[in-house]
């Protein structure tokens, strides 16, 4: 571990409601490897600043953050390492979105096509200059159909196991309404479902982890197909649709014959923003297109105080 820098420059952002702060400037040296090569150098050597950035009293739990990067390819916009307060994130769409629109706003990237280098490999973005953002995800897949868990408390839970950049349980139907009055509930069934699935051994691809919960229910909004509630690493749950649960999502529904290429899915999150989804067949796999709008809402420096007891930030 080594010591926090002086100060850091964020650009904080949210995407339909769930906020992320890129650290644009002050970063650590990383090395010059691929982003998943300098995700295990800043989690081995500088976590302390994923801790300052996200914890408390600096962050909020919900909070996302994003280390932005020189790419290893020069042809890419950047590249990107997404954190929470739990730890690593494989990929995030959500926070790519608020990324896209952060780097236009810092007048990095002009209008047009763009592709991003993330710890699980590139991805594409169309950025025209506005709120709106369409990113072409990493290929997606349901890799095991109709499990049934025994969650203790709860009975028994069936969902798919999927990834969209992230590794989920999607639960189609849940039990109570997907509304915001109803989200401690949903925390809590959210969170034993995940320790049933540990339990059962149920992981996903090579062993793993399901580290996502999502709950599906129908939208009695005109024009929206789903409402959804994702839980995410951290005991926390995404206010937004989530990009990589939208991900899966589509893949899905389209490896099922429920969704065609090209064809729209709109997904709702608990505070009632949309997501619309579509994809496209990469042999047995799918890439998923997803759009959402996202806002800059501050830019700060972050100051760490070699006094400050709370420098390193601190988790209740």
């Amino acid at each position: 571990m080594r010591s926090l820098p002086e100060s850091l420059k964020v650009v904080d952002s949210h995407t339909g409601g769930e906020p992320t702060r890129v650290i644009v400037s002050g970063g650590p040296d990383l090395g010059n490897g691929s982003m998943a090569e300098r995700m295990v150098v800043m989690r081995d050597h500088f976590d302390e600043i994923r801790h300052a950035v996200i914890d408390e009293p600096r962050g909020t739990e919900v909070l996302v953050g994003a280390m932005l990067c020189e790419p290893v390819d020069p042809d890419c916009a950047a590249g990107v390492i997404f954190f929470n307060n739990s730890g690593y994130l494989s990929m995030c769409g959500h926070g790519t979105i608020g990324l896209a629109v952060t780097l236009g706003y810092l007048g990095r990237i002009s209008n047009g096509l763009h592709r991003l280098e993330t710890v699980v490999g590139e991805v594409n973005f169309d950025y025209q200059g506005g709120s709106s953002v369409m990113i072409e995800n990493v290929p997606s897949y349901c890799y095991r159909r109709s499990v049934i868990v025994d969650v203790e408390g709860y009975g028994e839970v069936k969902g798919d196991v999927a990834w969209g950049g992230n590794w989920f349980f999607m639960v189609e139907r849940a039990p109570e309404e997907v509304v915001p009055g109803n989200v401690k509930w949903l925390s809590e069934f959210a969170r034993a479902t995940r320790r049933a699935l540990e339990k059962c051994g149920v992981t996903g691809e090579g062993g793993a982890v399901i580290d996502h919960v999502e709950f599906a229910a129908p939208s009695d909004v005109p024009g929206i197909d789903s409402r959804n509630f994702v839980f995410c690493p951290g005991l926390v749950f995404d206010r937004s649709p989530c990009g990589t649960s939208t991900s899966a999502k589509v893949a899905c529904l389209m490896q099922d014959g429920k969704l065609k290429p090209g064809e729209i899915w709109r997904q709702q999150g608990i505070v009632g923003s949309v997501f619309e989804g579509s994809g496209r067949f990469d042999g047995d796999k799918v890439i998923p297109r997803i759009r959402g709008e996202a806002f800059v809402s501050s830019e700060a420096t972050l100051y760490f105080h070699p006094e400050d007891p709370f420098r390193s930030g601190f988790v209740l």
